[in-house]
């Protein structure tokens, strides 16, 4: 199980100087080093509004609502355990409470979540309650989005599965970028232009 996470955070590590708009995967591929690299559009508001629904309606406040979200929030060891056995692709969106971008892209992660609900797996980790794995998962800007996939080793291999980092994206971003980049990384759709 650390293994698996271990060689996750060792390997974001090593790549946290690419720009953020790369892609790139723990795992080498070739379509990886091909890739072209995508302007980030971040989302806006004019006024403090948005921020303030956000709030009020709980999306920035893990304990404001009981009802089961599609993408949950889960602690580290959670996060760990995932890592090691899955099914499914994984989105992880690392954020904080008092992050307003992270507080403006919630209901756009949530309604991602529930689009993809049973392709895609979506859960949510919060940088100041999960410090230490935030810290091996090099989390340096709020939010950042985590798009993992496993890798599998050829039949008859004693290699274990691996997570394969597939992008990593700082900053929020809306609900329909969040479904293409899906759609490209787990998919075979093409890749966004933009987002």
């Amino acid at each position: 199980m650390r293994s698996s996470v271990g060689a996750l955070c060792s390997a974001a590590a090593a790549l946290a100087a690419v720009p953020t708009a790369t892609a790139f995967s723990l795992v080498p591929s070739s379509s990886s080093l091909t890739a072209p690299a995508h302007r980030i559009h971040r989302l806006t508001s004019s006024s403090n509004t948005a921020l303030q629904n956000a709030a009020a309606d709980g999306s920035g406040d893990t304990d404001a609502k009981q009802e089961v979200k599609a993408a949950p929030l889960v602690s580290g060891a959670e996060l760990e355990v995932m890592l090691t056995d899955w099914d499914e692709p994984l989105v992880v969106d690392a954020y904080a409470t008092w992050c307003g971008p992270c507080l403006l892209m919630a209901p756009e992660f949530e309604a991602a979540a529930k689009e993809l609900k049973g392709k895609v797996r979506f859960v949510k980790i919060d940088t100041d309650q999960e410090q230490e794995m935030a810290a091996r998962l090099n989390i340096m800007g709020l939010p950042t989005l985590l798009f993992l996939d496993k890798f599998e080793p050829e039949e008859g291999s004693t290699e274990e599965a691996k997570a394969v980092l597939k992008d990593r994206i700082e900053g929020a971003i809306r609900k329909d970028s969040i479904l293409a980049l899906c759609d490209h990384h787990f998919f075979g759709g093409p890749r966004p232009e933009q987002l």
